[in-house]
């Protein structure tokens, strides 16, 4: 019954792949669009203290300055996403749009006053809450994916930081903040861990207890 309750959470479904699918080939077309028709899109990005750059919120995550930036954002944003819907189904649209949507906003608060774009704060966003809501947790399941992300992606951590020009670390340290945000706030909510009868230490300690008291009688 445990083994069943386990897996009913982990049920595979179309949208797993589906979904990262076709919101990384959405970033090719844009990307597509824009070099054939010539187009500044830029400026559709998110600029921080300027209300017209509050569009880039919504916007920023599908622009790219060249391919070469656009090609390092799509494989961990397609496996994070797919990992996203398969864990955390229940939950996935609504870390995906919030955190989307927080993460864009706290950019456009702390970040520098220069457009910011591309899907790297969602890579960042995805990669925090897949992380720490593994750890928050406690399931051996998620545990794994986790230990898998750091393995990957485990030096990203350090682009949160102002170590190189021109990459938006405000943008990855937003993401990464309200990723972790987000683990907390839906820590009771996907999926949960069964306790087999052995890990139950309360009826460990019943069993304990009948023993002595048998001993006893027999005494």
């Amino acid at each position: 019954m445990i083994h069943e309750e386990e897996h009913k959470q982990f049920k595979f479904s179309s949208i797993v792949i589906t979904f990262p699918l076709y919101f990384v080939l959405s970033l090719w077309i844009v990307f597509w669009i824009e070099g054939t028709y010539n187009l500044y899109l830029t400026k559709y990005g998110l600029y921080p203290h300027t209300i017209k750059g509050l569009r880039g919120i919504v916007f920023s995550p599908f622009l790219h300055s060249g391919i070469k930036h656009l090609f390092n954002n799509s494989i961990p944003l397609f496996i994070l996403m797919t990992a996203l819907f398969y864990f955390y189904r229940k939950i996935a649209f609504k870390v995906l749009i919030y955190g989307v949507l927080l993460s864009g906003l706290l950019t456009w608060v702390i970040g520098r006053p220069s457009y910011h774009i591309g899907a790297s704060g969602v890579v960042y966003l995805l990669f925090s809450f897949v992380l720490f809501s593994g750890m928050i947790r406690k399931y051996y399941r998620l545990i794994a994916v986790s230990l898998i992300v750091i393995f990957l992606y485990g030096s990203m951590i350090w682009y949160i930081l102002p170590i190189k020009e021109g990459i938006s670390w405000e943008g990855h340290l937003s993401g990464f903040l309200v990723g972790l945000l987000l683990a907390i706030i839906y820590r009771k909510h996907g999926p949960k861990s069964y306790k087999y009868d052995w890990e139950d230490e309360s009826i460990e300690d019943d069993e304990n207890l009948l023993i002595y008291d048998n001993n006893f009688e027999e005494e």
